[in-house]
């Protein structure tokens, strides 16, 4: 019996029955990156999570249309670009780089459309006309701005109503504005800045705007599944709901909302202003992006996630484990209802790799069957994805230790046991293992491996 796809709806704080608006075409939408700085852990997560949710809903829909933007005209961009004194086209270009590898490494599928704001401006200038047109929008001193109070259902997202929302808390303060919660959608650029042409002068688009334009360009007027970290909730998304709604004349905008929740360090937030940032380019050498994509689904999307060498250090020594039964298989196979149960249930990541711990250990002791329908479950979230000797390799290729020198310590242990220093043999021990070499004593003979 085929099973549904539920998933936790912020719009109604529910678990809801996913049901398409078109079930021949089921289209989502997912903030992409602002690409001012290289991309950390922390943005890596959304992007694991909704590549995940893309293949499930791939598994049981014919066409699935998934969008990620690229925000590459932005107040923080015209900031890193100065400080690093290059071009914004040439920073741009640099950080969506640097992106794109990042999501190979991790092993992410590239979304059918990943659309840039600096190449949609005429839209986002078309859809401000309209708001004007219709009596939500107002121009004043060359600025052009959202009026919240216009739109009776602002705050259904964020659970926020307009009285609560207190004036420079996440809303920019400007005597351009009719009343404090008005959000802008154009507004003039500085000499030094990029801008366009519009009927309001030179100038460049609000943040909020670039996605209403091309989502409505890519998927509609209205779709299924808008995504994005929790910190887009309010005001990002919001104001995407007001300002799409209105000049699309429509009832909904995205019918499913989901984000994922912070990853943290030491219980603090990870972010550049906290000092406590990582990197992903700087695992590229050290980790296989195997061990990150695992780490990004220990826990679930809409819980925090606390980052650690110890959570790194256990995913690596689990998928090092299931390679144990690898086979370099040629077709796989399609994975049951029943197995993509925990991922049918709100993206339940944890309840999935629990399934994958109890197929190994049938695949384990069983036949080759069991091996390849293991190999299979793991492929379909991304796991397993390099041959065994691909990823032997790659470990081995990090060890900061030779092999003669592998050799001299197991010596130098062997010694000091037949002494009877058990300490020294331990300390040796520990020693080759934080070089990444496990070793193992059995029958008399001592032997190594690359963990």
């Amino acid at each position: 019996m085929s099973l549904d796809i539920f998933l936790t709806n912020n719009l109604t704080n529910k678990k809801e029955k996913f049901i398409p608006k078109d079930k021949n075409n089921v289209r989502m939408y997912v903030c992409g990156p602002t690409v001012y700085d290289d991309p950390h852990i922390g943005n890596a997560r959304p992007v694991v999570v909704f590549d995940i949710l893309f293949k499930i809903l791939k598994n049981k829909y014919p066409n699935v249309t998934y969008v990620r933007n690229i925000t590459d005209v932005d107040d923080k961009i015209i900031k890193s670009s100065k400080e690093n004194n290059i071009s914004i086209s040439e920073l741009t270009k640099k950080i969506t780089q640097s992106f794109n590898e990042d999501c190979i490494y991790l092993n992410c599928e590239q979304p059918n459309h990943e659309p840039k704001a600096t190449e949609h401006i005429s839209e986002m200038i078309e859809m401000i006309s309209e708001l004007i047109k219709k009596g939500f929008a107002y121009e004043n001193n060359k600025h052009v701005y959202f009026e919240v109070k216009k739109f009776k259902d602002y705050g259904q997202l964020s659970n926020k109503k307009l009285d609560e929302l207190v004036a420079g808390s996440r809303i920019e303060v400007s005597d351009n504005k009719k009343n404090p919660e008005d959000f802008v959608l154009w507004k003039p650029s500085e000499t030094d800045e990029p801008s366009w042409d519009s009927p309001w002068g030179k100038g460049r688009p609000g943040w909020h705007l670039e996605c209403s334009a091309m989502s409505k360009k890519y998927l509609g007027n209205e779709f299924d599944v808008h995504g994005g970290g929790v910190d887009l909730l309010f005001p990002h998304h919001e104001n995407e709901i007001a300002q799409s709604r209105c000049a699309n004349d429509s009832k909904a905008f995205a019918n499913y909302w989901l984000h994922n929740a912070f990853i943290t360090m030491s219980n603090e937030k990870m972010a550049k202003s906290q000092g406590n940032i990582l990197k992903i380019k700087d695992f590229r050498n050290n980790k296989s992006g195997q061990v990150l994509r695992m780490a990004l689904m220990s826990a679930h999307y809409r819980q925090p996630l606390d980052w650690n060498d110890k959570l790194l250090e256990e995913c690596e020594n689990t998928i090092s484990k299931w390679y144990n039964v690898y086979l370099n298989i040629k077709t796989k196979l399609k994975i049951s209802d029943e197995i993509l149960k925990p991922l049918l249930d709100d993206l339940n990541t944890p309840g999935y790799i629990a399934n994958l711990h109890k197929l190994y250990e049938k695949a384990a002791k069983g036949s080759d069957e069991d091996k390849i329908l293991f190999i299979s479950a793991c492929n379909f979230i991304g796991l397993l994805n390099e041959t065994k000797e691909d990823w032997v390799k790659f470990k081995k290729n990090k060890v900061s230790i030779s092999e003669n020198e592998i050799l001299i310590k197991i010596n130098q242990r062997n010694d000091a046991r037949v002494n009877k220093n058990y300490k020294e043999a331990d300390k040796i021990r520990d020693d080759l293992l934080d070089k990444g070499v496990l070793i193992e004593d059995k029958d008399g003979k001592t032997t190594w491996k690359f963990k």
